[in-house]
Parts: structure tokens; C-alpha cells; sequence
């Protein structure tokens, strides 16, 4: 019954343990003495809902780098794909229609809201300098301005 009992355990912490090796995607990396720090990992935009699917045919990956220049404020707008932030430097304030508002600093990430309108503001002394990563459908708009 013993013998019994442990392998049970056994069994269990074996997943268990591949599980962890995992947690940084089981490169080993870490053991070179690579610092790997999880900047964001979410289902849901910054208003909370859930991030849709993707698109059917061949992704295609886009990374920009914007500069908002300070007190600048976005036309309003919508990104038909999804698409994560980090906050290089400044002050970014994101509105939706609703009043819904969202501050973001230097050092900080957000997902974006897909297929919804909204706006964004420079606020403060500083420039907004963020990095942009946009994940759509080869040939896609990534930003629709509001007609």
C-alpha cells in the first residue's frame, strides 16, 4: 500500500514539476544567467474586455516605435488588431467615449482595446516615447482614424 501510495505522488509532482520548468517557456536561459522579466501576459485589453480572436489568414507582425510629442491629444481612433504597449518614457492618458480613462507611465505595458474608439493624450512636460507591437493579418490597417 505504501509502494502504492508513493508512486501516486510520484506521478503527481513529476507534471508538477515539468510545469515549472515551463514557467519561462523551458528554455533554460536562467541557468546562463538571463534575466527574463514578464512585462505582460493578459486575455483582456486595459478597459477589461477580452481580447478577440485572431485573424484567419497569414499573421503578420508590426513593431513601432511613436514619439507623442507633450500635450498632443490623438484623434480618435480604433485598431482593428490586437496590439500591446510599453511605455518607454512620459505620460500616457487613454479615454474611450464612455468617459473611461487609463494612465499609463514610463516602465509601464498595456493591451490595447481592439475594434473600440478611443483617444490618447500626452500629458505632462515629457514627450510620450512607447514601442508598439501590433499582431494582424498580413496587409491589414492596424490604426483606422474616426471618419
Amino acid at each position: 500500500m505504501k509502494r502504492l501510495a508513493l508512486a501516486i505522488v510520484f506521478l503527481l509532482i513529476i507534471p508538477l514539476e515539468s510545469q515549472i520548468s515551463r514557467a519561462h517557456d523551458g528554455h533554460g536561459a536562467e541557468s546562463l544567467g538571463v534575466k527574463i522579466e514578464r512585462l505582460a501576459n493578459s486575455t483582456r485589453q486595459w478597459d477589461g474586455a477580452l481580447l478577440p480572436n485572431y485573424p484567419q489568414g497569414q499573421p503578420e507582425i508590426k513593431i513601432l516605435r511613436i514619439n507623442i510629442p507633450a500635450g498632443v491629444t490623438l484623434p480618435w481612433h480604433y485598431h482593428p488588431v490586437i496590439n500591446a504597449a510599453v511605455i518607454l518614457d512620459g505620460t500616457l492618458e487613454l479615454h474611450l467615449r464612455n468617459g473611461t480613462k487609463k494612465r499609463y507611465e514610463s516602465g509601464d505595458t498595456l493591451i490595447e482595446v481592439v475594434n473600440t474608439l478611443h483617444s490618447g493624450k500626452a500629458v505632462g512636460s515629457k514627450d510620450v516615447d512607447l514601442i508598439v507591437f501590433y499582431a494582424g493579418e498580413k496587409g491589414q490597417k492596424t490604426t483606422i482614424l474616426k471618419e
